[in-house]
């Protein structure tokens, strides 16, 4: 499997809202960071698919190697 594009060596803050469906880009291709807008295809990454519990801000995965996607793990300091 290749690596993903590192969209951004920083998370992407965010208001997450409770109940509403989120994809996030595991590619690194989407201009919509940090979520997918369908630049995946043809590739073997997959958005990661998920709804908010509850109303939060929340830190989302830049570089695309966080261990705990969709959020960031601080990885991207050793990149």
């Amino acid at each position: 499997m290749d690596l993903p594009k590192i969209a951004q060596k920083s998370p992407y803050p965010v208001l997450l809202e409770e109940g509403k469906s989120y994809a996030w880009c595991s590619c690194g291709l989407s201009s919509s960071q940090p979520f997918c807008d369908g630049s995946h295809s043809g590739t073997d990454f997959v958005p990661v698919v998920w709804k908010a519990d509850v109303t939060q801000a929340a830190y989302l995965c830049g570089c695309k190697h966080s261990k705990k996607p969709p959020f960031c793990d601080g990885v991207h300091s050793l990149l």
